[in-house]
């Protein structure tokens, strides 16, 4: 039938998801969103951004909203993970419906990782709820089984490890199964060791960061992490020589608060001279 593919779903633009990209050997370049603005999403992927994360954490973003988002993802041929804020499996699943491809779960424990995995994969493997007329299975899947092995197959469920709790049980959290990647999160996480707003250059984050890539190594997995919003080329770098795979530059509102400054203190200085 035209307009369908061999799993049942339409004509939704539907390239390479990341869970394929893991496969390669480049590191793999992202932002957050926290905009919500499809404008910016678009962008991103114009730019050749591999993925972007939508924050529904820290932001007031909704869920009509962020299917909005993923259309201009989709038209861009860009992966959208979506930050849940807290442990929900309803809303895990409203988000993987709407055509996520996957979660990031905030403060992971092993636990919450665990709980998470089965959020979101369809019985028998999980509880996610399945209901055919959904964004993710194209509104009414010619072959539902062929959607939900495509579904378990690219979901991804990403734990945000931001607390010394995580830290502690990161061995555990990669050896789950349906865990792999995770994000380490610098900020969260200094300041929660009490070393201020640091990063990855300060030794104890440095520290932490080599026992997380250590034991990503050790499970075949993956490193997501934050670069910043100042777009230090060298400082990504470095990270992705000690092993981050996937970089994630900042926030897109963090970027333009960031060049903006830029540009106020170009004209601060003219008027000065």
């Amino acid at each position: 039938m035209a307009g369908l593919s061999s799993d049942g779903v339409g004509a939704r633009n539907r390239r390479p998801s990341l869970r394929d990209r893991l496969g390669g050997n480049r590191p793999l370049v992202g932002m957050q969103c926290f905009s919500a603005s499809p404008v910016l999403v678009e962008c991103m992927g114009e730019a050749g951004f591999d993925f972007t994360v939508l924050d529904m954490e820290h932001c007031p973003t909704q869920l009509e909203t962020v299917a909005h988002l993923m259309r201009a993802a989709d038209a861009q041929g860009m992966a959208c993970l979506v930050r849940v804020p807290d442990l929900d499996a309803p809303l895990i699943g409203r988000t993987l419906d709407l055509g996520a491809q996957g979660i990031v779960l905030p403060h992971a424990t092993v636990e919450r990782a665990r709980a998470a995995v089965r959020a979101a994969r369809y019985a028998p493997q999980g509880e996610r709820g399945a209901c055919p007329v959904v964004r993710s299975a194209g509104w009414l899947p010619a072959d539902w089984d062929a959607h939900a092995a495509r579904s378990a197959r690219e979901t991804l469920v990403v734990p945000l490890v931001e607390d010394e709790a995580g830290v502690a049980q990161i061995d555990d959290i990669f050896a789950l199964d349906g865990i792999d990647i995770v994000f380490l999160g610098p900020f969260d996480l200094a300041i929660a060791m009490g070393l201020g707003a640091a990063d990855f250059r300060h030794p104890r984050l440095a520290d932490v960061l080599d026992t997380v890539v250590s034991a990503a190594r050790r499970h075949g997995k993956h490193v997501m992490s934050t670069v910043g919003a100042t777009i230090d080329e060298a400082y990504a770098e470095s990270l992705r020589e000690r092993g981050v795979r996937l970089l994630s530059f900042s926030a897109d509102v963090a970027v333009f608060m960031a060049a903006c400054r830029r540009i106020a203190r170009l004209g601060q200085s003219q008027e000065s001279s």
